[in-house]
């Protein structure tokens, strides 16, 4: 059995620092396909940009991108906070590139409820976040709409959104609550599916919403184009960067990569 005593790893950590990883929370009102397959792609253009990248599922609720991408079978960060498991054993590399990471097995939604135990979780998600450039946490909101540990209220918040009046009210929705538990703050809306002029007819109608109901500022990173050579990759069991590099999903997912990799992302707006 592990045993990891996180207040002496922390500490050293901290006094061995480098650069602070960039932490960006997923939360998606498009299809579970849609934001499986964009999550993957993001990451595989982050690799492609020189990132270390960590993707970490923290879906608690409904199967998240570990699940999609058949990773489970490692230990979670939740047996790493009781103890039972060793924290590099947390950690699976993809073909792809990038890590990937999960939180807790789904349907473990009663231990969110433990304040002491998730406290444990979330110092197990920043010791190792700490050993990649960029980390992507597939995120969905608790019913008490909140999200399972600190570290992610504290990310840059980037909502998925697809072309389509069901899932712009949805991602309008999650934004409303976020908002109503962690006060004004900035979002980032990622618009997929959509050509360029009708992502930015999307983002300019949810912006305006937000600013003028929530008093809420929200910043486009970008779009991506409905593109069949993304499926083709899939039965392919690749990436749509890698398959098919002069596809317009992936000139449009290497122009995300250049946009996430900003010191600055507040200023893609």
């Amino acid at each position: 059995m592990a045993s990891f005593d996180f207040d002496q790893a922390e500490g050293l950590r901290r006094m061995l620092a480098g650069p602070k990883p960039r932490i960006f929370t997923f939360l998606s009102a498009a299809s579970a396909e849609e934001k499986g397959t964009m999550l993957v792609n993001l990451g595989a253009s982050l690799v492609q940009a020189g990132r270390d990248v960590l993707l970490v599922d923290a879906c608690v609720g409904s199967q998240g991108i570990a699940g999609r991408l058949n990773a489970l079978h490692g230990a979670t960060l939740l047996q790493v906070a009781r103890q039972e498991r060793a924290l590099e054993d947390t950690v699976l590399a993809m073909p792809q590139g990038f890590c990937i990471a999960a939180m807790m097995r789904s349907g473990q939604q009663g231990v969110v409820q433990d304040l002491k135990q998730m406290r444990r979780v979330g110092k197990a998600f920043d010791l190792l976040a700490a050993s990649a450039d960029i980390v992507m946490v597939d995120a969905e909101l608790g019913q008490d709409d909140n999200f399972p540990i600190a570290a992610l209220a504290d990310s840059e918040i980037v909502v998925q959104v697809a072309n389509s009046p069901e899932s712009i009210k949805n991602a309008y929705a999650i934004i409303k609550r976020i908002a109503g538990q962690l006060g004004r703050r900035p979002f980032n809306v990622l618009v997929t599916g959509a050509s360029e002029k009708e992502a930015q007819l999307v983002y300019q109608n949810m912006a305006q919403a937000a600013n003028r109901y929530l008093a809420v500022r929200l910043h486009s990173v970008g779009s991506v184009p409905a593109d069949d050579h993304m499926k083709r990759a899939m039965r392919l069991g690749r990436t749509v960067v890698d398959a098919f590099p002069l596809a317009g999903a992936s000139v449009a997912f290497r122009r995300l990569a250049g946009r996430f990799v900003l010191s600055d992302m507040a200023a893609a707006g």
